[in-house]
């Protein structure tokens, strides 16, 4: 999410956590928008819990590129509480409403503090991050892929 923020591909910035300390633990997550490729195979509304891991979670975004954000519905993922509320506990570094994941406007960029890919499997503490590969599997097979002509 960094990287793609830091490259323009995704608007705002990712800053040290509002603690300033590392953090590694489940968070709440709510889907806010399941009409991507990533969390089509979420329902709305949905609270998913996944692990963070990182110093500089805290997203931050400008008033008008959060509001740009909230109106085009390229926010994907709230930090939430277990009950799917959006509160201040349940912001684990600080950021702005609570982001945790958007979309870029064309919705094939997609940045995320929470790791998916370490929750696909009960053996690692739960199954909630599969569906973010489950809907991008799901487009892919859609796709013909198309070899060049000589």
């Amino acid at each position: 999410f960094q990287i793609l923020a830091e490259a323009g591909l995704l608007p705002g910035v990712l800053m040290r956590n509002r603690d300033l300390r590392f953090i590694c633990k489940a968070v709440h997550i709510k889907v806010e928008n399941n009409e991507t490729v990533f969390t089509s195979a979420y329902k709305k509304g949905e609270v998913l819990s996944m692990p963070i891991a990182h110093a500089d979670g805290n997203y931050f975004a400008d008033a008008e590129t959060v509001k740009r954000l909230e109106d085009n519905n390229q926010i994907i993922f709230r930090y939430v509480n277990a009950n799917g509320q959006m509160t201040e506990d349940a912001n684990p570094n600080g950021s702005i409403n609570n982001i945790a994941a958007i979309i870029n406007e064309k919705g094939n960029v997609f940045g995320t503090m929470p790791h998916p890919e370490r929750a696909c499997e009960s053996i690692l503490g739960g199954e909630d991050g599969r569906g973010v590969f489950e809907g991008i599997l799901s487009q892919m097979s859609n796709v013909k892929a198309q070899m060049p002509k000589n």
